[in-house]
């Protein structure tokens, strides 16, 4: 695998040329509107576990990503029925009241609260890329030793996808594994300081061509935005559906726009007719993980 420094010679800003387009790729004309309805944190709480599986066997959702070292990750395991699922690549605990922490001896990647740092921030200080490789990489073994027929790499709050030295720890899982990524197309490379996408790109890695990257809880207005301005190839569009239940409640008010999302996904019939409207076509990741493997 070679390293960002090795790779920066080389690379232009922006996707490389190839000879089709991804969706071409998937079997689709180049015209074709594609959509992943992907669904957040999968093993983060019990409500998040229930609102993810009725989103994909309920709603419109067509994949998710599991938080291995989250409390409820064996839960969502025991639940699994062959659906398209990934691994949201976790270091990052953001909540003051709910902890997890590295499944691996990863000193640097613990917070003075215990467990995982909060914030992005705090990880990028501290946090020993070697260490980061090793805990990632183990997250995509457990799962694949859960029993997971792992389709793709979400990392959780885009923790390694725009620092560079975290950065080629993603691509070389993603190598390794032979898996799609998701890389957010809202920050360009200048934003970045570095080429993500491109570099993804010469390593053979697939990846959608549309992404937004935003979290703010709650995602039924970008959702909608989203379907409405969808353009030709493939766009991914995450939410994070939760049952409403005291304990996710207690989370405090983020927990209502996670609810929402459940709604929206699971219930709303106005997120079927935007799609309907937008002329898409669902698909999963797992498509792009078979499309990548065939390389």
């Amino acid at each position: 695998m070679s390293g960002y420094g090795r790779h920066v010679a080389s690379s232009v800003w922006g996707v490389s040329n190839s000879q089709q387009s991804l969706v071409e790729r998937l079997g689709y004309p180049a015209s074709s509107k594609l959509v992943i309805i992907s669904c957040d944190d999968l093993g983060a709480f019990h409500a998040a576990n229930v609102g993810v599986y009725d989103a994909l066997r309920k709603g419109v959702a067509t994949c998710a990503s599991l938080m291995v070292p989250a409390p409820w990750a064996r839960h969502a395991v025991m639940a699994y029925a062959g659906e398209d699922i990934g691994v949201h690549l976790t270091l990052n605990s953001e909540h003051e009241m709910y902890r997890w922490g590295p499944i691996t001896h990863a000193p640097s990647l613990l917070s003075g609260e215990g467990g995982f740092p909060r914030t992005i921030d705090d990880l990028w200080e501290h946090a020993d890329s070697t260490e980061v490789l090793r805990e990632c990489r183990a997250q995509i073994a457990s799962a694949l030793e859960w029993g997971i027929d792992v389709t793709h790499l979400a990392p959780h709050l885009t923790s390694i996808t725009l620092r560079p030295a975290f950065f080629d720890v993603y691509m070389e899982l993603a190598v390794e594994y032979k898996l799609p990524v998701r890389l957010p197309s809202t920050i360009t490379e200048q934003q970045a300081g570095f080429p993500f996408r491109a570099l993804a790109a010469e390593e053979g890695v697939l990846f959608p061509d549309h992404f937004d990257h935003d979290w703010r809880e709650g995602s039924r207005e970008r959702v909608l935005k989203s379907l409405n301005n969808l353009q030709p190839g493939v766009t991914e569009i995450h939410v994070q559906p939760c049952v409403d239940t005291p304990e996710i409640r207690a989370l405090g008010n983020a927990s209502s726009g996670w609810i929402d999302d459940y709604e929206l996904v699971v219930n709303d019939a106005t997120l079927k007719q935007a799609l309907a409207d937008s002329g898409a076509t669902l698909i999963g990741y797992r498509e792009l993980r078979d499309a990548m493997r065939k390389m």
